[in-house]
């Protein structure tokens, strides 16, 4: 029912390198029953909604994850690019948020929208209003420059600090009030 942006950040607040590498995300050891961890995250999700470079690095990383498309739910790849033919139950669009929102809203029933990437289609997503939380895993690694985690100013409060191994993991709802 809430719409949430899940992700993984280094600790200077990167979501990506310059060139979208992620690699860095998995050098670090994450205990898959712990804490705010994917798997327990995932079990809710009744749609997602990615950009097209998130897109493009599930593409380029499918051999990582079993070669298959990795998810069952109806997803959404707001884009102005030209793909092949999509897998799974994957739309493309270039609609504006509120409508994709608004489809996956329906498709997801019960379940969490998962923005899955990148942090400027999440900013979106906040300038309409349709952002109520950001779950953020801290990997202890700086990347010094890249793609940053949200690239606008976003008040939140704080609602959940958890030690999942090497990561600090932090839950927060979108501040209604301005913060404070």
């Amino acid at each position: 029912m809430a719409t949430i942006y899940y992700t993984g950040a280094s600790l200077d607040g990167f979501i990506a390198t310059p060139d979208h590498d992620l690699s860095w995300l998995v050098t670090r050891a994450l205990d898959p029953a712990g804490p705010m961890h994917y798997e327990a995250f995932a079990a809710g999700v009744g749609a997602l909604v990615m950009g097209a470079s998130t897109y493009q690095w599930l593409l380029d990383h499918l051999d990582e994850v079993g070669g298959a498309w990795p998810y069952e739910q109806p997803t959404w790849v707001l884009t102005h690019r030209e793909f092949g033919e999509p897998p799974g139950r994957v739309t493309f669009t270039d609609a504006p948020v509120t409508e994709v929102h608004r489809a996956a809203r329906e498709a997801a029933g019960e379940g969490t929208i998962w923005l899955v990437g990148g942090g400027d289609l999440v900013g979106q997503f906040f300038d309409a209003r349709l952002l109520d939380e950001v779950w953020v895993q801290l990997a202890p690694v700086t990347l010094g420059a890249g793609h940053p985690l949200l690239p606008r100013r976003v008040e939140l409060e704080l609602l959940e600090v958890a030690r999942n191994r090497d990561f600090a993991c932090v839950r927060y709802a979108v501040a209604t009030d301005g913060g404070g």
